[in-house]
């Protein structure tokens, strides 16, 4: 049966982009889904071209994802998707299909994510993007329509990368089911409630520091290196039972040395009594008197 909208063209007749040509939604996953040069998203019968970033965006993508990778290899509470992974959205009045460039699912999400997989049934309990900046209409699927979708479907957490601190937003949903931003913490740390225990300063978006120089400060060294961290820790104690070994070994020799001198002041003592024994019975035979005889 017809649905009246354009699908399964040849690539020689419809060159890319295919932005805004309405297809349906068996088509887009059947065709336009993977295959093409140029990333498409679906929403409502129409397909939108995902936005491209810049390097500088992708700087920033990079070092929090490393983070977040960080923590949950530290605590591993959930999987984790990238690879623009497309999950469908059955919102009040359409249907879109999203495509986020970072998608985590806890493991008590009632729809896990399976190896086999090349799409994701269920709904992301975190997407992360880097925001587009490309085009206004870009730009504003991001910050405002992706938003808007991720709340209604059910995103519990919506996080929004980009070198512009206006542009970089951490969202939570409330009790209302509407985004509200992450507060920000003592020292501007922000915390996640989707994976406790994950938390950032929003200062070190800006800096990036190597994760190697982390593993001392009190906001990351929970989770980041853990697995370092315990190794130091591990040939530490290794180096303290060393120190203490030879400490032990050293206090041995003292005692040891201790007592041998103890040894030799008995034998020089001993010896000095057996000198003043012989120069006594000396002195007597001297006199007449034999030191040896019975009385």
């Amino acid at each position: 049966m017809s649905t009246g909208l354009l699908s399964r063209p040849s690539r020689a007749a419809l060159p890319e982009p295919h932005e805004g040509l309405a297809v349906s939604e068996a088509d887009y996953w059947a065709y336009y889904y993977e295959g093409w040069d140029v990333t498409y998203e679906w929403n409502a019968g129409v397909l939108e071209e995902k936005g491209v970033s810049t390097y500088e965006t992708f700087l920033l993508y990079d070092w929090f994802v490393r983070l977040l990778t960080e923590f949950l290899e530290a605590e591993p509470i959930a999987d984790r998707v990238g690879l623009e992974m497309g999950f469908r959205l059955a919102l009040p009045g359409k249907v879109t299909i999203r495509r986020p460039d970072y998608g985590v699912v806890r493991h008590d999400n009632p729809v896990p994510l399976t190896g086999a997989a090349r799409s994701y049934r269920g709904i992301f309990d975190l997407c992360i993007e880097g925001v587009s900046t490309s085009s206004r209409v870009m730009r504003e699927r991001d910050t405002v329509v992706k938003k808007r979708e991720y709340a209604a479907a059910g995103v519990r957490e919506y996080y929004l990368l980009h070198p512009s601190p206006r542009l970089r937003q951490f969202y939570r949903l409330n009790a209302q089911g509407v985004y509200e931003p992450l507060p920000v913490g003592s020292e501007g740390v922000l915390r996640s409630t989707v994976l406790p225990g994950f938390q950032w300063r929003l200062a070190d978006l800006e800096r990036r520091p190597p994760l190697e120089r982390l593993i001392g400060d009190p906001v990351y060294r929970g989770y980041v290196w853990l697995k370092y961290q315990q190794q130091q820790a591990r040939a530490e104690q290794a180096e303290r039972r060393i120190e203490q070994e030879q400490a032990l070994v050293a206090q041995e020799r003292q005692r040891a040395e201790q007592a041998e001198r103890r040894i030799e002041q008995e034998q020089a003592l001993t010896e000095r009594e057996r000198q003043r024994a012989a120069r006594l019975h000396a002195r007597l035979r001297a006199l007449g008197v034999d030191p040896d005889a019975s009385p």
